[in-house]
């Protein structure tokens, strides 16, 4: 099962196309509940998901492979390797667990800065006594794995990659990652659920791609799968990828992914694709 689970939405009201905000408590143990019986091991979640750990932990985890992410240094951080340790040590026990299975920088620009050493060889210290078995990053365009991958390797690397972006695969990054053994996990693979939304639905700034909106639409229609399949099509059958974080809202959505995830494996036109980074990163939206 390729399909991971993210969990922001267990601790924050997430995403352009969310409608119904934070799941409640007793929700979020039924999509747990229903996740695991149909095989999908891998939980994602940080320690800026608002009370998304303390939630999980709560719920019970220790089946799971829990991954979180580590926020940024503080600027007013004397101390980088005890800041590192007491952070995630209170990860750990919030989510009532002995290990991570995996840490995430969230902000790796920070490697490339003053403290980059100290952090990563902290981490790395966390790894060798056995409170973190392994080590990624969580990155927004491959650009970023360019400058940092000379200088520090890590176990998984996160990546946002859909049927609009495939920049990960396009830079030859995606195929270099599996072979070096990288584990590769893709988030955004409904671009916040805006290629599962009907055109009349996207508000007015997603307006200025409405050819992109219509040839994704039309394309859909040809080879007969909802936009749903389409996007679970595409990263499911790619062979290179190790897990796809799917966020939901609610059960109902995780319950409409799994029966999607029987998917066709059919070629997707590069037609499809793009660049524009004013679409691909969600920093970048009004």
């Amino acid at each position: 099962m390729k399909l991971a689970l993210g969990t922001v939405q267990f601790g924050l009201p997430y995403g352009v196309a969310n409608q119904l905000g934070k799941i409640e408590f007793n929700e979020a143990s039924e999509i747990l509940h229903y996740a695991a019986n149909k095989g999908i091991d891998t939980l994602d979640t940080a320690i800026a998901y608002g009370d998304s750990e303390k939630i999980l932990g709560e719920m019970g985890v220790t089946s799971w492979r829990v991954i979180s992410k580590l926020p940024a240094i503080p600027k007013s951080c004397g101390d980088i390797g005890l800041w590192v340790k007491e952070t995630v040590f209170a990860s750990i026990k919030r989510l009532n667990l002995t290990k991570l299975y995996g840490l995430l920088i969230h902000q790796p620009s920070q490697l490339e800065g003053a403290h980059g050493e100290a952090l990563f060889r902290s981490l790395c210290e966390l790894k060798a006594q056995g409170y973190i078995d392994k080590i990624g990053i969580s990155i927004y365009t491959p650009d970023e794995l360019d400058t940092i991958w000379p200088h520090y390797q890590v176990d998984i690397v996160q990546a946002p990659y859909n049927v609009f972006d495939r920049r990960l695969a396009t830079s030859g990054w995606m195929s270099r990652l599996y072979k070096l053994g990288v584990e590769v996990h893709v988030r955004s693979i409904f671009l916040q659920g805006l290629l599962l939304m009907e055109n009349s639905k996207r508000s007015e700034f997603f307006k200025q791609w409405q050819p992109h909106w219509e040839l994704w639409q039309s394309w859909l229609k040809s080879v007969e799968l909802t936009p749903l399949q389409g996007c679970l099509a595409f990263t499911l059958s790619n062979t290179e990828i190790d897990r796809v974080i799917v966020g939901v809202d609610s059960l109902m959505q995780l319950k409409e992914i799994v029966f999607a995830s029987e998917y066709k494996d059919i070629p997707f036109p590069d037609s499809l694709a793009t660049n524009d980074v004013q679409l691909l990163n969600p920093l970048n939206w009004l």
